[in-house]
């Protein structure tokens, strides 16, 4: 049976930081309220004039040098962004041909937070038709250029990264072992962006009303991410026969600690299997799935079972199996 293995790891969070420090002369908050109720220290922040490509494409290069891979060999690219560089083209195109790729398929998918989760499905199927070989996903936002800085509530949470993972053909008992993924549109009054698409597309009106900014009400989507994120992962762990002690990391979405926290005890897995970087780099929506695998890399072994859990706009949710392959 043909599985599709991560066989490296890259990423790139810019250089630039917005502390809590620094928030709190912008808006009206500060360092302890916004580290007791999500547990943010800071953000790294894209500078103007820089889109989601840019980080994608850095992403994607040391992605390529690590697996020994050339652009010309990479067959297909799939780019999980709710912060693309334009409508069109595709971030996925854009990153492609600055990375020197011209024998891959390229698209963008948005599945918001949970986007990662989606395009490892989907490259890992790509792969597992044995019609592709080496297939990139590549997942992150520059969410600080969605994100109202008048709107304390929302402000302090996002941050800008991306993470890109290579997929390939394994015949071992490692990979994409399972997943389970989920949407339903009973969250889109409670978290969204109103402008900018074919409904409201800009206008002063809707620059005026702050119409191109996340809209988020808190309390609904921490009901909703830490029930949803846990049934998924606790199913998943049990149609595939994983005890607790089974598990060697849980990556959880880095949205909120106390989500991450909820989501972590109703596994009933101890603080020191769950991966948790929030505190450096807030949410950075689809890319804080693979920024974590990212930064544990080197902490990884071959045969680790992993489960990936996600929680998004739309709303979109699920978990993954995955057993680590190198």
């Amino acid at each position: 049976m043909i599985r599709a293995a991560i066989t490296g790891v890259g990423a790139y969070i810019p250089e630039d930081i917005l502390t809590n420090e620094e928030l709190s002369k912008i808006v009206d908050t500060t360092d302890e309220w916004i580290m007791s109720r999500v547990g943010i220290k800071e953000r790294h922040v894209l500078g103007k004039g820089k889109g989601t490509s840019t980080m994608g494409t850095e992403a994607v290069k040391e992605l390529l040098k690590k697996t020994n891979t050339k652009p010309e060999e990479v067959e297909a690219i799939i780019f999980a962004t709710t912060t693309p560089d334009f409508i069109f083209p595709s971030t996925a195109a854009i990153t492609a041909e600055a990375c020197g790729m011209k024998n891959a398929l390229g698209f963008d998918i948005q599945a918001a937070c949970s986007g990662f989760l989606y395009a490892l499905e989907i490259g890992s199927n790509f792969v597992k038709s044995g019609k592709y070989r080496k297939v990139v996903v590549v997942a992150g936002d520059k969410m600080t250029a969605i994100t109202n800085y008048k709107d304390r509530t929302t402000c302090p949470l996002f941050g800008d990264a991306v993470g890109a993972v290579m997929l390939e053909p394994t015949n071992e008992e490692a990979g994409v072992m399972d997943s389970l993924l989920h949407v339903d549109g009973v969250g889109i009054p409670h978290l969204h962006m109103r402008g900018g698409g074919s409904v409201y597309p800009a206008s002063y009106e809707t620059v005026d009303n702050d119409m191109h900014y996340v809209y988020q009400e808190g309390q609904v989507v921490f009901k909703h991410a830490v029930s949803r994120m846990a049934d998924a992962s606790v199913k998943i762990m049990e149609r595939n026969h994983l005890a607790k002690d089974d598990v060697a990391w849980f990556v959880p979405h880095q949205a909120n600690i106390r989500i991450i926290e909820a989501v972590g005890n109703r596994m009933g897995l101890p603080a020191e299997k769950v991966m948790v970087n929030i505190q450096k780099y807030g949410n950075t929506s689809a890319g804080t799935i693979p920024v974590c695998l990212y930064e544990w890399e080197s902490r990884l072994k071959k045969g680790d079972n992993i489960i990936l859990a996600a929680f998004g706009a739309g709303f979109t949710w699920g978990a993954v199996y995955l057993k680590w392959a190198y």
